[in-house]
């Protein structure tokens, strides 16, 4: 949780949250809000307003966004590892990596075409180009579609950093060139240099992690990785440990093992790093989690966006919210208390409830029927 974030003093900036998280996912799902506004409200609370994560993004440049994710803008020597060697980088997905270069070859023109009028004329959004591919990209999947190759080849030249995405038009990405949004100065870290710091910052944020889950660029396992942790550990940076009750070696950061522990109770998105990895989330603490939002309503076992409980260093339950923004009314359609939960965590639950009311700007929250929520908060969620 140290390294989450999510115990003791709250972080003071959305900048502390980016950097020390590593990398923030989003996701556009907004039946409660975004998920990175969760992740950075479930972090710095009802201080964090939209508009100054905007602010960082497109006027001051402090963060960017990158394969969905936002990211400082101070790692972006390290990320532009990860760009030099797009396609061609650690992941082993050949039958991508074929299709990419037969796309990219086969429409240099398209390329210069979309460069040139993003120089000339940009940011713009991918309606505002032409389709003028030689090769349409075939995935079996929604961009087979004629007159989707511009959105792909917008996609394929981010991921190359080549443009990146300079703001919204509501749900529609504007489209720019890097060098104009981050100019590319810097240099390049040295040999290994990304790996440890790749590994270091992943571990930090991660808190216990087994050596399959740090040292992860955005492209596949980072070059070095495996000498960068071995020399981790010779400085004492990371230091080996092992989990009571599981299997294989783990690994912790120094500076976590140095802080106290100072719980809080929040509600994490369902795309939360800390729960992101279902099965280090189960083995960890014991909660069996499953984003739900693909499954047919009939199937579901908890609800569309359900958002787990953390209390202290347990995840204790989950909610099933949604904001009815018309009513100004935040609804819980259910609440589930997992086996053992404490009763006296209630209180602390409707108050987490409460706060994230607030900060949406709902004037009520309704919950579902009494049968939805658990007899052992019942009285303190539904006072």
């Amino acid at each position: 949780m140290q390294g989450q974030l999510l115990s003791g003093p709250r972080p003071k900036s959305i900048e502390e949250v980016v950097h020390k998280l590593w990398m923030i996912q989003m996701d556009p799902t907004s039946v409660v809000a975004r998920t990175e506004h969760l992740v950075l409200f479930s972090r710095l609370g009802r201080t964090f307003r939209v508009a100054d994560l905007e602010r960082l993004l497109w006027r001051e440049r402090a963060l960017f966004e990158y394969w969905v994710h936002i990211v400082p803008a101070a790692d972006h020597a390290i990320h532009r590892e990860s760009m030099r060697r797009y396609p061609d980088g650690p992941r082993k997905h050949l039958k991508s990596r074929a299709r990419v270069r037969a796309f990219l070859k086969s429409n240099a023109g398209f390329r210069r075409y979309v460069l040139r009028a993003l120089k000339e004329r940009g940011p713009l959004r991918a309606r505002e180009l032409e389709d003028r591919a030689v090769m349409h990209w075939r995935s079996g999947g929604w961009n087979d579609e004629r007159g989707r190759s511009v959105s792909m080849l917008l996609d394929l030249l981010w991921h190359k950093g080549e443009v990146m995405i300079a703001g919204r038009d509501g749900q529609q990405r504007l489209w720019d060139l890097a060098e104009r949004r981050l100019p590319p100065g810097g240099g390049r870290p040295a040999p290994g240099e990304a790996a440890r710091r790749i590994t270091e910052r992943q571990l930090r944020a991660r808190g216990v992690a087994k050596e399959n889950e740090i040292g992860w660029a955005f492209d596949g396992r980072a070059p070095g990785f495996t000498r960068a942790l071995r020399d981790l550990v010779r400085e004492g940076i990371a230091v080996p440990a092992r989990v009571e009750g599981l299997a294989g070696d783990y690994y912790v950061h120094a500076d976590l093992l140095r802080r106290p522990f100072r719980p809080r109770t929040v509600l994490l998105s369902p795309f939360d790093d800390l729960v992101s990895n279902r099965r280090h989330t189960e083995a960890l603490f014991d909660f069996f989690f499953r984003l739900e939002i693909y499954v047919p309503r009939p199937q579901r076992r908890w609800g569309y966006f359900v958002m787990p409980i953390l209390h202290g260093d347990r995840l204790i339950g989950r909610i099933d919210p949604s904001f009815d923004r018309d009513a100004g009314v935040l609804r819980v359609n259910a609440v589930f208390a997992e086996e053992g939960a404490p009763q006296d965590a209630g209180p602390a639950v409707a108050t987490a409830v409460r706060e994230l009311a607030d900060w949406l700007g709902a004037t009520d929250v309704a919950y579902g029927a009494p049968g939805k929520v658990p007899s052992l908060w019942r009285r303190a969620l539904m006072a």
